[in-house]
């Protein structure tokens, strides 16, 4: 049994796979959960303590037992963010006067027509920017929106980082991708040239702002211009070992991001096993070697940001070459230089065979 483990600092749980939602680019919806079956506050109780936990679904507010389950994870972590559609406006209020601390991130993919087209339904944009008006006005800091770049949702991007700024919120981003997890495998953007240059102008924008967490942003949409244009991940993809997922049924996996076709494996159950009992087990370890040599390019916040913080000096230095840049009218350089940290060189090689 591995000995030398060093324990996780990010953790996502996934508490439901039903959502109200009916984007085109997730399938989650067409496959919820047996609310009976999902994992329950009790069940994360021999979680270690961790830097960051992020609540996700489906929709986490679908969740009547949400306000438990945050109240444990408090006890593993002094950060939570949640990750939500913002649809049942008034359960993530109440979630809010309750734990002021609580990190809100509402998913939202366009301006008003945009959002409900790719969204699925009618009103949600509406819904989830006055949640965050009133959550703002509530005091709270940690909140902000999330957006999911597909195909021909990109310009909207730059309005609601705009948006974003103008409102003093959180702006975090991602491109969409396939895996179990969306039940999805034919996410693919066809738009390169638009949607990189989109990303090209958010980076110029992020670099003139004065705090450096928008520099460090500028390096991770950077590295989704790299994934879009099917690069190497810039750093290496280190999951199951910096941090994990847990499913609703209490499956821990190393992320989100797997395809049966590549593969897809679980290092254990926590309704069989303590935590960390299955996060040093041979199985775990197992795992983490198909990780190691994990043919997919994925560029995702969940396992980008732990390794971003491990090999601090790549994107420092490139955030600090590039501020230099911005404050002198020149444009960023966009060198998406692959990271070598000693990483097996199979990863990230987009083998159609594993």
């Amino acid at each position: 049994m591995p000995t030398n483990i060093p324990n996780p600092t990010d953790a996502s749980i996934i508490l439901t796979y039903r959502c109200p939602m009916r984007c085109v680019m997730c399938n989650i919806w067409k496959n919820p959960t047996d609310k009976k079956e999902e994992i329950q506050a009790s069940d994360l109780k021999s979680l270690p303590q961790l830097r960051f936990i992020n609540l996700t679904g489906g929709e986490p507010f679908i969740r009547e037992d949400l306000p438990e389950i945050v109240e444990e994870c408090y006890k593993h972590t002094s950060r939570i963010v949640i990750s939500t559609s913002g649809w049942f406006e008034d359960r993530v209020i109440a979630l809010a006067q309750r734990f002021p601390n609580i990190g809100i991130r509402i998913s939202i993919e366009g301006l008003s027509q945009k959002n409900d087209e790719l969204r699925g339904r009618e009103g949600g944009f509406d819904k989830g920017l006055r949640t965050l008006l009133t959550l703002k006005q509530m005091g709270l800091k940690d909140i902000g929106f999330g957006c999911t770049v597909s195909n021909n949702n990109s310009a909207d991007m730059l309005s609601l980082y705009q948006l974003s700024l103008s409102l003093g919120m959180e702006f975090a981003t991602a491109a969409f991708h396939n895996s179990y997890y969306f039940h999805k495998d034919d996410n693919r953007i066809t738009n390169r040239d638009e949607v990189c240059h989109n990303f090209e102008q958010l980076i110029e924008w992020q670099l003139k702002e004065k705090h450096p967490k928008s520099w460090f942003r500028a390096w991770f949409n950077m590295g989704l211009i790299n994934y879009i244009e099917g690069g190497r991940r810039m750093l290496p993809c280190e999951a199951g070992s910096a941090n994990f997922f847990i499913d609703p049924w209490g499956e821990v996996y190393p992320c989100n991001g797997m395809e049966e076709r590549y593969w897809k494996d679980s290092m254990g159950n926590i309704h069989e096993q303590d935590f960390m009992q299955i996060w040093q087990s041979k199985k775990a370890e197992d795992v983490r070697e198909k990780v190691r040599r994990c043919p997919k390019n994925c560029w995702m916040v969940g396992t980008a940001s732990p390794v971003m913080h491990k090999y601090i000096k790549f994107p420092l230095r490139w955030a600090l070459k590039n501020k230099w840049r911005s404050i002198r009218g020149k444009a960023a350089c966009l060198d998406k230089t692959w990271c070598d940290v000693g990483q097996d060189p199979c990863q990230g090689d987009l083998r159609e065979t594993f």
